[in-house]
């Protein structure tokens, strides 16, 4: 006689409370009357019959029905699952389907052809486990989610389904839910490998575009709905379900941007950035919220950003987030791209189209923390899973938020190989990491006992140090040419430099220093900047311990500041003078340059997420200005070497004159090997500076290539067109020098003609 199943086990399959259905369920060895057969068992609730057929389709064996409810068993001979007698019964250790099909007569009357989901073999293989085991598998998103698959031996037998896999070693049980069984989970409690604390299952008929979520029971007995950590779409706000996305089919055309972007250095190509919020940059009729979806976005920004010449979008977090109004950086879907403008087939055409048309794609990346929302990674298995346990590690005291246990390997896995997704499955040109300092330091915003110092006493995070630095070699190994962006506003050395020179790994930082202090400079009124000329002169004495990118970011136009032309000071041609000339003094300054949506019309109004911004104002002559001028001086910096190829090493600049803060002017050379130098005068104030002498190391005719006091741009067109010829006469120590007008609050830009 076969093995009889006791009362409990199959009760426990009933209320869909069995910790292990793998155990009973799919496939089994047995001994039936003194001959090796295979017990073949199922639970279909409610279901009137249930047939197992053969591996050639030809003929079928009625199961039997155990008990009411629904569970059922037929016992066949050995053919019908050959498997099982080669390996250990185990599911964890199959390596290929039994062969058998199901038929199912559901209460509907309809009779359901299905492979048994727990006959199909695991997706992982002893290699993954093994990975995961240790915490470094960089493709974790092809084995965890859901995925898409086809399953059987042949001879059409194959059935495609969708296996889900998730961690949730705590949990007494999981079930996946969905659309694919009327959300219930009865039928579709998933196997566990023990030791990964891995939960996994392949349901029959399951397809894109289902929506599930994956139903837990905790080890107090509490039953809790979540959405699924790597899930790869997700229901449009404030819908919570993940929705099951197959990212193998859309069909790529950018092969030429991305084998130049892994040949190219850049550190040394233009870099002229365009910090992009998709929900608001431009809306339209058609979506809800007037979002546009990803495809028209792609050509709009596009004819923009060749308009303004920009090379690169950085896009304020596109992973799915639950409130519009965190602008992304509360994240819960860390591996899909918000449906709130398409699907992720539409963000593919995104980047595809950006690319094509040779404009780069930067993502804001956040890994730092994550909101309490009840269907995310908050208490996930009912235990701090993602997190933390103890409050003074593991939350936020500003943003209400959970901090991710950097030292745990799964959760460290877990962000890695999100990182790497982007990259991958997205062609992603580069991360920007969001608020690194709250990761480096374990008293970030936390007083007195409010936190706890790492092994030695230090304040140092040091389990973050090192996912960080394991998180940028591995972008940089696996995807040559990204990049990896740090917002760090602390003094950290190295966090732009190599690990294996001590330094984080980032390939750029934001210069937070000269945003700061270049902001406060030109918040003052200009009589007064002769008394803060080293808020400027400053940033020149660390420009290049680090490569930096020079942000003027959302950051400094939300929360009560005010917009950038709002913030400076003057009369309204003033202001207008003054934006013109932080923008030429930025562009001209060694570093890479971001520009945030809205700063390019000098518009007004702070920005805000359901507004974006003002357009209108480009019907004004003055706002026009400016945007012709941020459009140029893009275009100077990608048609100059010296603006760009020496931005991270002191050979790209010289001063020339640094100490006048008398006339509050600053006179310096931008420089590369074998191109020609820039000469670039900048005047602090509404005074004109006529036939002012600036030493030059060459002697010949300097060309003025920009004037942000043209009247294209809005200025009074006071200037020195076409350019000027030296004098003959040494000064700053220079064996030659011209005659220059500097305009007033104005900045003029000469490049040495041969």
């Amino acid at each position: 006689m076969h093995t009889q199943l006791t009362l409990s086990q199959i009760g426990s399959l009933i209320e869909g409370t069995c910790g292990d259905p793998g155990a009973i369920l799919g496939p089994h060895r047995v001994d039936y009357q003194g001959t090796p057969a295979v017990a073949v068992r199922g639970f279909f609730p409610d279901s009137s019959a249930a047939w197992v057929v053969d591996p050639a389709g030809k003929s079928r064996r009625p199961m039997q029905k155990i008990h009411p409810a629904g569970f059922f068993e037929a016992i066949c001979p050995a053919a019908f699952a050959p498997e099982v007698f080669r390996t250990d019964a185990s599911h964890s250790k199959t390596t290929d389907h039994s062969g058998y099909t199901l038929q199912v007569a559901r209460p509907s009357g309809e009779i359901v052809a299905m492979q048994d989901p727990y006959a199909v073999p695991s997706i992982l293989t002893d290699f993954d486990r093994y990975l995961i085991g240790e915490g470094n598998h960089h493709e974790l998103y092809n084995r965890l989610g859901a995925q898409v698959r086809t399953v059987g031996q042949g001879d059409g037998q194959e059935g495609t389904g969708v296996n889900f896999a998730v961690w949730a070693p705590n949990a007494r049980t999981v079930q996946v839910v969905g659309d694919f069984n009327g959300w219930d989970g009865r039928e579709t409690v998933m196997r566990v490998q023990p030791h990964l604390g891995i939960w996994e299952l392949f349901v029959p008929g399951a397809k894109p575009g289902d929506r599930y979520k994956y139903r837990l029971q905790t080890q107090w007995g509490e039953w809790v709905d979540k959405a699924d950590p790597v899930g790869f779409a997700a229901e449009l706000p404030p819908l919570t379900a993940s929705v099951v996305a197959d990212l193998n089919q859309f069909e790529w055309s950018d092969d030429q941007w991305m084998q130049q972007r892994a040949e190219h250095d850049a550190l040394r190509k233009p870099f002229n950035v365009y910090e992009v919020h998709l929900g608001s940059w431009q809306q339209g009729p058609g979506r809800a919220h007037g979002w546009l979806d990803y495809k028209d976005l792609a050509h709009r920004l596009t004819d923009y950003c060749h308009r303004m010449n920009f090379t690169h979008v950085e896009l304020m977090p596109v992973s799915e987030h639950p409130f519009t109004g965190s602008w992304g950086y509360q994240t819960v879907g860390y591996f899909a791209p918000t449906s709130r403008h398409g699907s992720p087939d539409d963000f593919m055409y995104f980047v595809n189209f950006l690319h094509q048309n040779n404009i780069g794609v930067l993502i804001d990346w956040v890994p730092a923390h994550f909101p309490k929302d009840g269907h995310g990674l908050y208490r996930f298995d009912g235990t701090p899973l993602y997190e933390h346990a103890d409050p003074r590690q593991g939350e936020h005291p500003d943003w209400g938020t959970m901090i991710f246990n950097y030292g745990r390997n799964e959760v460290r896995n877990f962000l890695v190989a999100n990182a790497l997704f982007w990259l991958d499955k997205y062609h992603i040109d580069g991360l920007r990491v969001d608020a690194v300092a709250s990761m480096l330091y374990l008293d970030y915003s936390r007083e007195g006992d409010q936190w706890i110092p790492n092994q030695y006493g230090g304040r140092e995070n040091l389990e973050a140090i090192e996912f960080i630095k394991e998180f940028n070699v591995a972008v940089h190994e696996k995807h040559p040419g990204a990049v990896t962006v740090a917002e760090e506003s602390t003094a950290w050395p190295g966090v732009s430099r190599p690990t294996y020179d001590g330094g984080l790994g980032f390939t750029f930082k934001w210069n937070m220093g000269w945003m700061n202090d270049t902001l406060r400079y030109m918040r003052n009124e200009p009589i007064h900047r002769k008394h803060h000329q080293d808020e400027l002169t400053f940033s020149l004495i660390y420009a290049f311990t680090e490569n930096f990118v020079l942000p003027l970011s959302h950051d400094e136009v939300v929360h009560g500041k005010g917009s950038l032309i709002s913030q400076m000071p003057g009369d309204m041609w003033q202001k207008f003078a003054n934006l013109r000339l932080l923008y030429s003094y930025m562009w001209t300054h060694p570093g890479k340059n971001l520009l945030f949506m809205g700063g390019e019309l000098a518009q007004w109004t702070e920005w805000h997420h359901d507004h974006g911004p003002q357009w209108e104002l480009l019907d004004f002559k003055t706002h026009r200005g400016v945007q012709n001028l941020v459009a140029d001086l893009n275009q100077l910096v990608i048609e100059n070497p010296a603006l760009h190829a020496e931005d991270h090493t002191g050979e790209g600049f010289e001063w020339v004159d640094c100490m006048n803060s008398e006339a509050s002017t600053l006179v310096y050379l931008r420089k590369a090997a074998d191109a020609t130098p820039l000469l670039v005068c900048c005047n602090f104030t509404p005074v004109p500076r006529e036939n002012y002498r600036v030493g030059v190391p060459t002697r010949g005719f300097w060309r003025e290539i920009l004037n942000s006091d043209a009247g294209i741009y809005g200025g009074s067109n006071m200037g020195n067109y076409p350019g000027l010829e030296t004098t003959g006469v040494a000064h700053h120590g220079r064996p030659d020098s011209v005659l220059v007008t500097m305009p007033p609050l104005g900045v003029t830009v000469f490049r040495l003609e041969a």
